[in-house]
């Protein structure tokens, strides 16, 4: 991977792969790097922050997944997974964000950057993703300069940080759990950590950044 460089000439940053209303840990390392690469050549796989995130709701941690349409044979591309509207996914989705989230202090103030998102029909998962992840940035006012790959490397090696399989719903945090920021229902279940980037976001608006960008 030596010869991968960045368009300033530069091999470094963070390695991540495609995620739905990402965790907030996702944001965190995207806000302590320079340059991300987002990978952009890998396989699909089930189970991950690829189809799915959790949000805190007045029931407790519940989890949000986008169907997608059952592979056939061996690994699918990840830029080439469809996804599935045998059920109205996109609705129920909505619903769920809007009743767990609309007493947030911000919700109201940024729904309506996310709601377009939800009444548009994606073909494939990459780019509805792809578009939660720019909507969310622009709303941080996280700026890393983003790069995808062009081809699927298992080692980068190097100064990347390959945190591909890493973020997973599966695994331990790849950092320690920050600083508690206010969530609706901390009262009744007490902090909750590493929820959906959504949860800090709608939580805190303009603040979440700083929370982001704390060592």
């Amino acid at each position: 991977m030596a010869n991968r460089k960045s368009p300033s000439g530069d091999l470094g940053g963070i390695l991540l792969s495609s995620a739905y209303l990402a965790p907030v840990e996702y944001y965190r390392v995207m806000a302590g790097a320079g340059t991300v690469w987002l990978e952009a050549c890998d396989h699909y796989v089930k189970q991950t922050y690829r189809n799915r995130c959790r949000i805190a709701t007045a029931n407790g941690v519940m989890d949000l997944t986008v169907p997608v349409e059952k592979l056939s044979g061996g690994k699918q591309p990840m830029r080439e997974v469809r996804i599935a509207y045998h059920t109205d996914w996109q609705v129920q989705h909505w619903r769920a964000l809007e009743a767990a989230y609309r007493s947030t202090p911000y919700f109201e103030y940024y729904q309506d950057d996310f709601r377009p998102l939800y009444e548009k029909k994606w073909t494939y998962l990459w780019d509805f993703n792809g578009a939660l992840l720019e909507v969310t940035l622009r709303l941080l006012d996280l700026h890393p300069r983003l790069e995808l790959t062009t081809e699927y490397v298992a080692d980068w090696g190097g100064d990347v940080l390959d945190l591909r399989e890493a973020i997973h719903p599966k695994r331990p945090p790849v950092l320690p759990d920050g600083k508690p920021y206010y969530q609706v229902f901390a009262q009744k279940y007490g902090f909750l950590p590493n929820l959906s980037v959504i949860d800090l976001l709608f939580n805190m608006g303009n603040e979440a950044v700083l929370w982001l960008e704390q060592e």
